[in-house]
């Protein structure tokens, strides 16, 4: 009876590793597809950087690169009514590198430079991904 208990556990050793396999490829196939877009192209995120995403089809898993002076403007992810009234919730994360680099989710993705008047003066963006 113990060589079969060995060799059951074996094939489940066998299957384990071909699940990891599998789930492997299927990660790489979906990173090899996303795409790379710098926001606002060569001037970087800025005031005129709203209408950059006219014409373009995002999707999920792709990333957005971020390129700004760091000492006077920054990014945050912010939900719909974050976007609407240039508001970033409480515990938001900041990113303030001036090379930030972020992967879009599936559906709704909102930007904005949260220094005071930036976002109302045009410094956000919406993006729908597929």
């Amino acid at each position: 009876m113990a060589p079969s208990l060995k060799k059951g556990s074996a094939n489940r050793a066998t299957m384990f590793i071909m699940v990891a396999l599998v789930w492997l490829m299927v990660q790489s196939i979906e990173q090899v597809d996303a795409a790379v877009y710098t926001v606002g192209e060569s001037s970087g995120w800025s005031f005129a950087s709203g209408s950059w995403t006219n014409g373009k089809r995002f999707k999920s898993g792709d990333m957005l690169v971020f390129n700004y002076d760091s000492t006077i403007h920054n990014v945050v992810a912010v939900n719909k009514g974050g976007y609407n009234s240039c508001t970033a919730p409480a515990g938001a994360t900041v990113y303030k590198s001036g090379k930030d680099r972020l992967k879009l989710s599936k559906g709704a993705n909102f930007f904005i430079c949260n220094v005071v008047g930036h976002c109302q003066s045009g410094m956000k963006i919406a993006i729908i991904a597929a």
